[in-house]
């Protein structure tokens, strides 16, 4: 299974790549960061994060693509800022058919680390451990994009068996 990781954001987007299935060594693809100038216009900025996507789904041709889920914050500009960036990687994705998967920050932290209050430091150790890596990916906007790709790698097999339990259940619902 080969994954694109999003950690999104308007200033900094990072993206990462990996590849590989639950239970065997992953191996990074790629790992980057779409940037963004700060005092650029909105559109512009949402127009260069959506060429910056495109280029590494080109690039890279995952079969599925990562998003950390926006939460809330007491910032709304951040929020809002990120669930922008947020969907235009969703929107490139949903283009070309490949299936997004939405993962909360404390979910990809409790799959690479053990703990879903572990800080930015903790899951780069663990990115660049899972990945073999020399170093941690910067800045930690890139590791995060990776460790969302690891998590959805090691969690898409379960929430498939759960979808299609849900399903089967549904239908007998139905059919009764």
């Amino acid at each position: 299974m080969r994954v694109l990781g999003v950690d999104p954001g308007l200033t900094r987007c990072g993206v990462g790549v990996v590849e590989g299935v639950a239970g065997r060594p992953l191996t990074m693809l790629g790992v980057g960061v779409v940037r963004t100038p700060a005092d650029a216009e909105l559109g512009h900025r949402l127009v260069a994060i959506e060429r910056g996507i495109e280029e590494w789904l080109d690039a890279h041709r995952p079969e599925f693509v990562a998003v950390e889920r926006v939460f809330s914050q007491h910032n709304v500009r951040t929020v809002m800022g990120t669930a922008q960036a947020s969907a235009v990687a969703m929107l490139c994705a949903s283009r070309r058919g490949i299936p997004v998967a939405l993962h909360t920050p404390s979910e990809v932290k409790a799959a690479v680390t053990g703990s879903g209050r572990a800080d930015k430091a903790q899951v780069g150790a663990m990115v660049t451990r899972l990945l073999r890596l020399d170093a941690p990916p910067r800045p930690a906007d890139a590791a995060d994009a990776l460790a969302l790709a690891i998590c959805h790698i090691w969690r898409a097999p379960a929430l498939n068996r759960l979808q299609q339990a849900h399903a089967q259940h549904s239908v007998r619902k139905v059919t009764r």
